[in-house]
């Protein structure tokens, strides 16, 4: 890896997480400013490649939940590859919400994301609070928790 890599990486990446933390309906048409034209992006719902199909995931997230909005709080940077630990807030029938989770990010040599893969825990972040399988989740929490 060159050191003109890692310098494209470092300087998208504040560019990108002040993008994410700024993300709505209006600005989506910025992806192309930060993925390759044939990306990848992985979280527990979806696994999909080019830009048009991640900027459908984050248009159907407007869709989904009210007033979405990421937190970044946390950098990790290894040449091309990055981690960001970050804080996703949100209301969903008028509860207020979040989950934490991370992003590893692999960028290429001019500076774009190639690889978005997220990781966060689904089941005891999101399903426990949906009315009847949150139920069923906390259920089989008591029943399996050694405490």
């Amino acid at each position: 890896m060159s050191a003109s890599s890692e310098e494209n990486v470092t300087q998208q990446l504040q560019a990108l997480i002040d993008w994410y933390q700024r993300i709505a309906p209006d600005n989506l048409d910025e992806l192309a400013r930060f993925y390759a034209e044939g990306a990848r992006f992985v979280d527990p719902f979806n696994d999909v490649r080019g830009i048009a199909a991640i900027g459908n995931i984050f248009r159907h997230m407007f869709i989904q939940v009210e007033a979405p909005r990421f937190v970044v709080n946390e950098r990790f940077i290894s040449g091309t590859n990055v981690v960001l630990g970050w804080h996703f807030l949100f209301r969903s029938g008028g509860r207020e919400m979040s989950i934490d989770g991370l992003s590893r990010l692999i960028f290429n040599a001019e500076g774009l994301v190639i690889e978005h893969r997220d990781y966060w825990d689904a089941s005891s972040q999101l399903y426990v609070h949906l009315p009847i399988v949150g139920g069923i989740f906390r259920f089989l929490v008591r029943r399996l928790s050694a405490s």
